[in-house]
């Protein structure tokens, strides 16, 4: 694992916004009142005095690059009086009660609210909510006199949006995503079979964000994952971690993928065993062997050691020695420069030389060739498999690995 860098992958991941609208459905108050409703009234001058009943449609969602606007069309209705004033001094009783959005309908303003997203390094997204100016789509004119109060109303209705504004950043205004990317942690950190041909391991080890935007109702990640993928031929123990922090590393472009191959002496083995078990050789007229198994076994200097097990005119064991090479171009690894190591050279010279033969040398090297296409294939298949994941209505992740 420590031979090879690490690699980079950029997957985009979609995070459901829904749960968040239906929260702020839920948090924001669907009526509001003038304080002290019905009972009380807001006199802001001495002539002038007012209350009111607001209520809110359904919430709507609007968004635009890391933007997103929560806004919804108020309903309300206001009941006023005036009175004479000189320099504040009221100098006549208050005028009978004065109704507006009654008789006529509601009155209609809308309300919104922006709020920009971003995520912070422990994973939690963080919504910065601003107030609009809300806009008067009605004119509200109490009294006989028609006295325009719109905007007494709209002043007032801004301190109770300023209320819910700060509800609402108490409420969802940091969103942990913790959980989401821990479900596609854990998917990452899985063991995964490529079609009995072995096992894929990913290794995930740190994360990075490269670009985050919102649209419709998802929020887009571009998810920078660094990891040493591996892969084996025997099933390896599932290590399932906590996904940590986000950091900065590498580049944020492109992929660089480094998969490591294991391939277990064992399993080898037993692929060049099964093709070679009693397979038979003539050497002369005579003389032949009849291979019985074949253990694959690794020297310090990066050579690999053959152990040929054989039966027939002569009974034994023999050893050969060769350089495990692999070609990228044909993803082919065989063994170089195949030959009999000293040790067997000498016995067999004394004993049978007869077996000291570059026919079996030759033949052996046929076996000693594993083609990686349909590996790697496979390899590849499976991880494009798990760039792809639908996780219902809480995330989901595509990408795809090309070559």
């Amino acid at each position: 694992m420590d031979s090879l860098p690490e690699s980079v992958i950029n997957i985009p991941i979609q995070v459901n916004l829904k749960p968040v609208y239906n929260m702020a459905e839920k948090t924001v108050d669907t009526v509001f009142t003038s304080p002290n409703w019905p009972n009380g009234w807001v006199q802001d001058e001495c002539d002038t005095r007012y209350k009111y009943t607001f209520r809110r449609g359904p919430l709507q969602m609007k968004t635009a690059g890391t933007a997103l606007l929560l806004g919804f069309t108020g309903y309300y209705r206001i009941i006023g009086s005036t009175r004479v004033c000189v320099n504040g001094t009221a100098l006549s009783p208050w005028t009978p009660a004065c109704r507006c959005g009654y008789s006529e309908g509601e009155r209609r303003v809308n309300v919104s609210f922006q709020n920009s997203v971003s995520i912070s390094p422990d994973l939690k997204a963080k919504l910065s909510i601003k107030r609009l100016e809300p806009e008067a789509i009605d004119k509200c004119s109490v009294c006989f006199w028609g006295q325009d109060v719109t905007a007494d109303v709209i002043n007032g209705l801004k301190e109770e949006l300023d209320a819910a504004k700060v509800d609402m950043e108490k409420n969802f205004g940091l969103y942990d995503l913790r959980p989401k990317f821990q479900k596609v942690w854990d998917q990452l950190n899985k063991v995964y079979s490529l079609y009995s041909l072995g096992w894929l391991e990913i290794n995930p080890s740190k994360i990075r964000i490269d670009n985050l935007f919102v649209k419709n109702d998802s929020l887009s990640i571009n998810l920078g994952l660094a990891a040493k993928p591996l892969v084996s031929f025997e099933r390896p123990q599932e290590h399932l971690t906590v996904v940590p922090n986000i950091t900065d590393f590498s580049s944020h472009t492109g992929f660089n993928i480094f998969l490591d191959a294991v391939l277990n002496y064992d399993s080898l083995s037993n692929i060049v065993s099964s093709q070679l078990s009693d397979k038979r050789f003539d050497i002369t007229s005579s003389k032949y062997i009849v291979i019985k198994e074949c253990m694959l076994y690794g020297m310090d200097n990066e050579n690999l050691v053959i152990k040929v097990t054989f039966e027939g005119s002569e009974q034994g064991i023999f050893y050969l020695t060769g350089k495990p090479t692999y070609d990228a171009a044909t993803k082919i690894i065989e063994l170089k420069d195949l030959d009999f190591d000293i040790k067997s050279k000498n016995t067999l010279l004394k004993t049978a030389a007869w077996l000291f033969n570059k026919r079996i040398v030759s033949e052996l090297k046929k076996y000693s060739r594993f083609d990686l296409t349909t590996y790697i294939n496979a390899a590849i298949t499976s991880i494009n498999q798990q760039l792809n994941k639908n996780g219902g209505q809480e995330f989901k992740v595509t990408g795809r690995w090309m070559q």
